[in-house]
């Protein structure tokens, strides 16, 4: 009965120290499990397994003999070569447009967090641990994603974010095979890693997918899904949930203000139990939040908070007008907080205004900044000529 050689042995010893820490199935286990046994034993990688037929339990997937079995088919002896340093991929997010490393998923707090509108109860559903599917729409820049992310942050819990396009396919969700050093290999998507990991995936902008984000219907039903291009089926751990936000509910816009945004398919839509309609902060909610901005950037004094009340005033009447139909631009929770971050980089109350709007139209530029002139009495014709008059402006031509 033959033996296995020095470097084998050493191989197998290796595999019983890490395959609890790294999780591994020694009865099922891929390229990048076999190349982190042999770093962690210090040998070169173990082609003999791979290239022993014996040994392969399914598509790119491998057991480790544990035991003093023998090959029974001999194993094709090659010349000697330089050891091969492979990256070891552990945990990886892959998306279409390259890998990236992720050593935790789940977010940072933000010490900037207010929580406002639906937060208390999304944060009851992630911390249920319930698969419990929730659509969450409102306009742009109110803080839904925001609000997802700092649910999952002070619960601790995984979060995979996946920003949709039109373009978003099957191979962008559910993963699929990427060349690395000359081979092809499964990586798996940001949707099969919160299904394995118990963890929040969250479709941000799921109004702007084409019909390709049907592939997963059975995911938002729960029940798994099977990966055809691997053969393997995927069951949701516990505590995996799904939580979508869009602009508009599903129906397509008709206010021209969310291109690209859809009618999306009923079925996939009716697989969401319940619908958040997000709206933007109360006024009290809007200025403890721009105080925060102010105070973070060590800002204080009855002079900005009188401005973060005014500017605040300013965007309510702004977003009444709005919705009378009588102007086609807001001004968004963001857009404030981008206001206040100017103002402390250009310390000007009307430049920080004007700058942060000068993407608008030039008719809706000046009327929204004439009504924050009528609204702030204090920026004066002096800061306005400060504003117009800048050094730069001056400047003689050569």
């Amino acid at each position: 009965m033959s033996k296995f050689t020095k470097k084998q042995s050493l191989f197998i010893e290796s595999v019983a120290p890490i395959v609890k820490d790294a999780n591994i199935d020694v009865d099922s286990v891929d390229k990048a499990g076999l190349q982190k046994i042999a770093d962690a034993a210090g040998v070169g990688f173990p082609y003999w397994i791979t290239r022993n037929v014996d040994y392969k339990v399914g598509r790119g997937l491998w057991r480790i003999p544990m035991d003093a079995e023998v090959a029974t088919r001999p194993v094709k002896k090659t010349s000697p070569k330089k050891k091969e340093v492979k990256p070891v991929v552990d945990n990886t997010l892959s998306l279409a447009k390259g890998v990236a490393e992720s050593v935790s998923n789940v977010p940072e707090k933000d010490s900037l967090f207010v929580p406002q509108g639906h937060y208390k109860s999304v944060e009851a559903v992630i911390k249920s641990k319930q698969f419990y599917p929730v659509f969450i729409t409102g306009l742009s820049g109110n803080g839904k994603t925001f609000m997802i992310e700092q649910a999952c942050a002070k619960l601790k819990r995984d979060m995979y974010r996946v920003n949709i396009t039109i373009e978003t396919d099957e191979d962008d969700l559910l993963g699929g095979f990427r060349l690395v050093n000359g081979e092809t290999v499964w990586f798996d998507g940001p949707v099969v890693e919160a299904m394995k990991t118990g963890g929040v995936l969250l479709l941000d902008e799921v109004d702007l997918a084409s019909t390709k984000i049907m592939c997963l219907q059975p995911v938002l039903e729960g029940k798994g899904i099977f990966l055809k291009k691997i053969n393997e089926w995927v069951k949701p751990a516990d505590g995996f949930n799904v939580v979508a936000t869009a602009n508009t509910k599903g129906k397509g816009d008709d206010t021209g203000n969310f291109i690209g945004a859809g009618v999306m398919n009923e079925a996939f839509l009716e697989r969401f139990p319940i619908c958040f309609e997000a709206e933007y902060p109360t006024e009290s909610t809007e200025i403890k939040i721009l105080d925060k901005v102010f105070e973070s950037a060590g800002h204080t004094g009855e002079d900005i908070k009188d401005y973060a009340r005014k500017l605040v005033r300013w965007a309510q009447v702004v977003r009444a007008t709005y919705k009378e139909g009588a102007i086609d631009e807001l001004i968004s929770t963001r857009r404030l907080v981008h206001i206040a971050n100017a103002w402390g980089i250009f310390n000007d109350k009307l430049k920080a205004v004007e700058l942060c709007i000068a993407r608008f139209d030039s008719d809706t530029k000046d009327a929204l900044l004439d009504l924050y002139t009528k609204i702030d009495e204090k920026v004066d014709n002096t800061e306005e000529e400060n504003t117009s008059n800048r050094p730069e402006d001056n400047e003689q031509p050569f």
